[in-house]
């Protein structure tokens, strides 16, 4: 005699338990489906401003109501005159991670009179003083090209900075600005690019986009163990004798 029809028998709490986790499961894939897009979305953003050409600033009269982030990784040019007398260091490794400082320059510039935390590049510890390369100290009207830059924000592991010694651990233009006496500065700073300064020293184009971009692999996991857990279901159930065939 031939089998009978097949038959599901669930039984309730595991049912529900089951679903719930799935829900989530889901839920926590999808989500991380939507931020693979706003990942790319950003990647695609920056990689555009990357390749725009050079812009002047935005004038000091509008930078109350600037949003640095709107500003972040365009290319600026910069017209003015270096404050060498108010030099900030922000820690930070070189090639290698060898220690070391990047410097950071207020520019006042030629235009509109504003300053801009220029950061200029990296100097190895040893090359903290600006007595030892004093080629690099430039003066006079200077144009400066690099990529805007919004303040960092500090984490929950960053060491606190050392406004009495000025070294830095988070370069924050308000915060570095009021430190050294310079009052109002720009809400954003400017990574210079690699055009070599006089002496070699400091090094420019520290300017790095690394943004990592792994939430297809996550979307997979949470997918993959919603579907590990919907098995384990099925087996259980079947191992109960609630799935299957009546038998002849």
């Amino acid at each position: 005699m031939a089998s009978g029809n097949p038959y599901f028998r669930p039984l309730l709490w595991p049912t529900v338990a089951t679903f719930i986790a799935l829900a989530i499961l889901i839920g926590l894939g999808l989500w991380q489906i939507e931020r693979l897009h706003w990942k790319l979305d950003l990647i695609a953003t920056i990689d555009a401003r990357m390749a725009a050409p050079a812009a002047p600033p935005p004038a000091p009269s509008e930078w109350a109501g600037l949003d640095p982030k709107a500003l972040e990784y365009h290319h600026l040019r910069l017209t003015g005159t270096f404050r060498h007398d108010k030099e900030l260091y922000y820690f930070s490794q070189g090639e290698e991670g060898v220690a070391g400082y990047d410097v950071i320059t207020p520019l006042v510039l030629a235009n509109g009179g504003g300053i801009v935390l220029v950061d200029r590049g990296f100097v190895p510890e040893e090359m903290k003083d600006p007595a030892l390369r004093k080629a690099g100290e430039i003066e006079g009207v200077v144009t400066v090209i690099g990529v805007a830059r919004a303040p960092q924000a500090r984490g929950q592991f960053t060491v606190d900075d050392d406004a009495k010694r000025n070294i830095w651990f988070t370069r924050a233009p308000g915060t570095m600005g009021a430190a050294v006496g310079l009052g109002a500065v720009a809400p954003f700073y400017v990574e210079a690019d690699a055009t070599p300064n006089p002496g070699g020293w400091p090094k420019g184009g520290r300017t790095r986009v690394d943004i990592r971009n792994e939430h297809f692999q996550y979307a997979l996991t949470w997918f993959g163990l919603a579907l590990g857990l919907l098995a384990v279901y099925l087996f259980y159930h079947r191992s109960q004798g609630r799935i299957g065939r009546p038998k002849a």
